[in-house]
């Protein structure tokens, strides 16, 4: 069992530093200190970063929100290395130190290889499993858990269940995996959380759970299935249903949840804090829930935003996306038009995809975003 430097199991909520709250187009420093100050308060302590989250400032964000204001013992910080931003083996080196002086520590908690899939991608040469072979990532981290420097490895994945079977058998050294696991993509056939899951649990691999919330649209879903929802516990949010989902499941360590305002860290800690997991009951209404919501053919994307970085016409696709959601979703009666209109006044417009595919080579869900892009300037333009 993963515990904290003071043995004590860390609880059932992971702050997420990647979707980040900004003001005036700065991150909101004063506010990120006080939901860390909240958060820990409430006996939570796992931070989740990485040197690409937060336009690459994520980890220099956390040091002046927490590693400055925080005494190290009270919280588990959580970073990655990236394999697609390292050309040699000595690149390796070099990010860890950079991570550890960016956040200002002599030591990580959860030192990850980041999104290791066997799929060969722009944003993966070789694949990012054959890449870390080649480059000796395993070694490099278990050379850093010798010296001390990082206390538990594991890596961060997006692909089949049947690959998350060959790296844990080739790689027993790995202490955890961090998987995207929610009641919308728990039976789907290509994120396939629920076989990924069962291949962690049958190597007694603790699981960390990213995107219980899909991005973000497990709370803002159609009225129909938020009122399947509302019936059965009107007090309860929406994101709490998606979370308790999650953290119901045996052997996970803790589940990320990217908090941006104050009013989701306060819901979150009010069912978190005292965790209890979802009844019978209370899955047979989410059941419920994800049959009413696979109804409608929304598009799944997360908002990860690794698909904007390479595309040669800027196309903010994820809010796009978001924009079209909206309007599958509210069968044309909402604002998504008028919102459509808004944000290519001052960026392109779907209609302007020239098809290099950059962006799906970058989609840890694996969307055929170029196709997707037609769709969405179908309704709009």
């Amino acid at each position: 069992m993963i515990t904290t430097e003071q043995g004590k199991s860390i609880k059932k909520l992971g702050f997420g530093y990647m979707r980040l709250p900004q003001k005036d187009g700065e991150f909101d420093i004063e506010l990120l200190n006080e939901m860390a100050d909240k958060y820990l308060a409430a006996g939570f302590s796992y931070f989740d970063t990485s040197p690409v989250y937060g336009m690459g400032q994520s980890e220099s964000v956390f040091r002046r929100t927490v590693v400055e204001r925080h005494p190290r013992e009270s919280f588990q910080i959580a970073t990655k290395l990236p394999m697609w931003t390292i050309d040699t083996p000595e690149g390796m080196q070099e990010k860890f130190d950079n991570s550890l002086k960016n956040l200002g520590v002599d030591y990580i908690d959860f030192y990850l290889l980041h999104g290791l899939s066997g799929v060969v991608s722009d944003r993966f040469p070789s694949s990012g499993i054959d890449k870390a072979n080649k480059m000796g990532a395993w070694e490099f981290l278990k050379k850093c858990k010798a010296e001390g420097r990082a206390k538990h490895i594991g890596f961060s994945y997006h692909d089949s269940a049947e690959v998350l079977d060959r790296i844990l058998t080739d790689h027993p050294e790995a202490e955890f995996v961090q998987l995207q696991i929610n009641y919308a993509d728990w039976e789907d056939e290509v994120i396939q959380s629920r076989k990924c899951y069962e291949v962690a649990m049958k190597h007694g691999i603790p699981v960390i759970v990213m995107e219980p919330c899909k991005g973000g649209t497990l709370v803002e879903v159609r009225q129909d299935v938020a009122d399947i929802l509302h019936r059965a516990n009107s007090g309860a949010s929406l994101a709490s249903w998606a979370i308790r989902y999650s953290a119901s499941l045996d052997g996970v360590l803790t589940v990320l949840s990217g908090m941006s305002t104050m009013e989701m860290m306060e819901d979150n800690i009010s069912y978190m804090e005292n965790f209890q997991p979802l009844t019978d009951g209370e899955q047979a209404v989410l059941a419920q829930a994800k049959e009413k919501l696979e109804s409608v053919d929304t598009i799944p994307c997360t908002g990860c935003r690794y698909c904007v970085e390479g595309c040669p016409k800027g196309i903010r696709i994820p809010d796009l996306f978001k924009i079209a959601n909206n309007e599958i979703i509210y069968e044309g009666k909402g604002d998504a038009a008028r919102r459509y209109e808004n944000i290519t006044k001052t960026s392109p417009k779907a209609s302007e995809c020239v098809k290099c595919r950059k962006c799906e080579n970058s989609c840890p869900q694996h969307l055929p975003v170029v196709e997707l892009l037609g769709r969405t300037a179908g309704m709009f333009e």
